[in-house]
């Protein structure tokens, strides 16, 4: 766990995804302990195009690494402005810098974000120790 990087001035969900809140644009990501959860990532798919309307809940795309697979969902309502066309082709940036250059999509949220049901860096440290054992 001390060497699980969790930046403290973003959101997190339960689910292991970043959330960086910038007005009504929404930056996510999945976290460092869910990379190093994943290991080596070696596919990723977009499920999403620029442009499209997503609800909370929505699979945004598919990470595929050597050992398993798995679906980044949307943490809340809104419309995609923007997805990181550089995973694609290298999906290891997420394993390299999961919270820079490894960014996923940028949301632009269809109405006031409250990020209440997110968790807060403290919140989400405590899930990473029991997610840990």
């Amino acid at each position: 766990m001390s060497d699980v990087k969790i930046l403290p001035d973003l959101y997190y969900t339960a689910t292991h995804e970043w959330i960086k809140v910038e007005n009504q644009k929404i930056t996510i990501g999945i976290t460092d302990f869910a990379q190093k959860e994943l290991s080596d990532i070696v596919f990723l798919e977009f499920h999403v195009t620029e442009g499209n309307p997503v609800k909370k809940g929505d699979s945004i795309c598919t990470v595929e690494a050597v050992k398993t697979a798995e679906d980044i969902f949307s943490p809340l309502e809104g419309k995609i402005m923007k997805i990181n066309t550089d995973l694609p082709d290298n999906p290891s940036l997420l394993n390299k810098e999961p919270y820079e250059s490894g960014w996923i999509a940028i949301i632009e949220a269809s109405q006031d974000f409250s990020p209440a049901y997110l968790l807060s860096a403290e919140d989400y440290k405590m899930v990473v120790l029991e997610s840990a054992h």
